[in-house]
């Protein structure tokens, strides 16, 4: 089917926030806080194992990815939806809308696989401890970190390649930000490949993520119940099962998310309230459950904090006096 040129929308319209006028700035705070408290929480994350030689481990290395990569996500979500609030304005450019959709999907698989490295490593180190060294060797932890964002980047590369052969003939996006299943309902042609290509991708990585991860945390449980020391073992099912609960859930929105563009029976207002819970939440608890909850990295925080604390306050005096 052949489209012309000047019936091709360049400017594509969002879903509408339905706020009311004495909503819109309370709203636009909270988003602005909230982005600002995920930047604040994720750079520390990264700022502290960056600058601490002795978190210059297989395990921090690893969990450095993760901050970097919830800020992308959540760069490529908040500052659009703030700037939506504020203006009541939900329109966006093709090309904004590509380049935020490809972010979302990025965020969204590299969670996925930097979770189940880490799965891995957590496993290495609790169930063979004293081959840890041997086994994750710094060597081994660049290689998983390369292959990961690799594959990640390859995979989402395809989708939205195969998705810019076509030309949109809607312009109205029936989501609240843009991502590949709503950009393939502007295509008024057959993209059956892109359904098929994207449903595997999701799948396979999803399916291999979950197993790996069910996997390994189920071994370091049932490691954990023959533990004779009852301390570490109360810490280490207490840890593991916060992070299984949590990348449970993770694996089920992200999902239902992809799944539910498929299916018109499924509620727009369902579908969209948990595809924002996953670009809104997991950037916000993981450097808390991921990374403050580590007592390595909560050691330094708090020793940098009373540091910078100190020294304020040894300025003010000085000033004082």
């Amino acid at each position: 089917m052949q489209f012309n040129e000047s019936k091709i929308p360049s400017i594509l319209s969002m879903e509408p926030l339905g706020l009311s006028p004495s909503a819109v700035y309370p709203m636009f705070l909270l988003g602005l806080e909230t982005y600002c408290l995920i930047l604040v929480f994720n750079l520390t994350l990264i700022l502290t194992i960056a600058l601490n030689r002795q978190l210059h481990k297989p395990m921090f290395l690893l969990l450095i990815n993760l901050p970097i990569n919830d800020i992308m996500g959540a760069t490529a979500f908040y500052p659009q939806l703030i700037h939506s609030i504020l203006s009541q304005d939900r329109t966006i450019s093709q090309a904004a809308c590509f380049l935020q959709a490809v972010l979302v999907h990025l965020y969204g698989g590299g969670t996925l696989l930097i979770l189940t490295i880490m799965a891995y490593d957590r496993y290495v180190a609790i169930c063979l401890p004293l081959r840890y060294n041997a086994i994750m060797s710094l060597n081994l932890v660049a290689k998983l970190i390369t292959t990961a964002w690799l594959y990640n980047f390859a995979m989402i590369g395809v989708v939205f390649i195969l998705l810019a052969r076509f030309r949109f003939c809607r312009s109205a996006i029936t989501d609240t930000y843009c991502n590949n299943p709503s950009l393939m309902k502007l295509v008024c042609e057959d993209v059956s490949i892109n359904n098929y290509y994207g449903l595997f991708f999701a799948v396979l990585t999803q399916s291999v993520s979950l197993f790996a991860v069910m996997v390994t945390y189920i071994q370091i449980l049932l490691t954990c119940l023959v533990n004779k020391c009852a301390d570490a073992q109360s810490k280490a099912i207490r840890t593991c099962g916060t992070h299984l609960v949590v990348f449970v859930l993770y694996e089920l929105t992200t999902l239902f998310t992809i799944v539910s563009h498929r299916f018109n029976e499924v509620s727009a207002f369902l579908r969209r309230s948990v595809g924002v819970s996953f670009l809104v939440f997991p950037p916000i608890l993981n450097p808390l459950i991921y990374g403050l909850n580590t007592s390595e990295i909560r050691v330094k925080v708090i020793h940098y904090i009373r540091k910078k604390a100190s020294i304020l306050l040894r300025q003010r005096q000085v000033n004082v006096s």
